[in-house]
């Protein structure tokens, strides 16, 4: 296994009491070298379900073009939308087929349905967990971490979980230098699903 395919970057999931925050920075990393600055790394697949990818870009991109391709089919056939759990399972099933030969990523998957707002973590084996208040992965999530257990509040709002997602990639740009370029972030309600950039702060592009 290849640990260069592990590095670069930082990930956030935040359970809000409307909604589900993602949020990552945009720089993709070979080793040592800086190979993208505005790398995507949160992925739409349905008009209420995301995933974000840390790891290897191309596996994270093809699991991506696999579940939006079988959401889209479910969603044919039964005549209603795949809900999270049962996307976030088949991911899990298609991570634990391929574990001899796996696909090197975490992933976060997440949203809102009937059930609510739900985020869901998986290992590159197929292990599953759903996590109930928020989650990170990548080489800075760590750092990430420390932030969202000492600034995260039940019933937090998407707006104040833009912000906390904000504090706790930039904490990890600053000491990660894996992690940088930019912020990306994706807020899903039952009302909407926005996908919106912002820049770091001075004080991190100066650190």
């Amino acid at each position: 296994m290849d640990d260069k395919q592990y590095k670069g970057t930082t990930t956030v999931g935040i359970i809000c009491n409307n909604g589900v925050v993602f949020a990552t920075e945009r720089r993709a990393t070979m080793g040592t070298f800086i190979a993208s600055r505005d790398a995507q790394k949160i992925y739409k697949l349905t008009d209420n379900i995301a995933m974000t990818i840390a790891g290897s870009v191309g596996d994270g991109q093809r699991l991506a073009r696999i579940l939006q391709v079988e959401a889209k089919l479910f969603e044919l056939r039964r005549h209603g939308p795949m809900s999270i759990n049962a996307l976030s399972m088949l991911l899990s099933n298609i991570l634990a087929e391929t574990k001899y030969m796996p696909f090197y990523v975490q992933v976060l998957i997440g949203g809102v349905d009937k059930s609510g707002p739900r985020i869901y973590s998986l290992d590159p084996l197929g292990g599953r967990i759903e996590e109930v208040k928020f989650s990170s992965t990548g080489s800075g999530s760590p750092i990430a971490y420390g932030v969202l257990e000492d600034r995260y509040k039940p019933d937090i709002s998407v707006e104040q979980g833009v912000e906390l997602a904000a504090k706790a990639l930039e904490s990890a740009m600053k000491r990660d230098s894996a992690s940088g370029n930019g912020m990306q972030f994706a807020v899903i309600t039952p009302e909407k699903f926005e996908i919106f950039e912002r820049e770091v702060s001075k004080q991190v592009c100066n650190s």
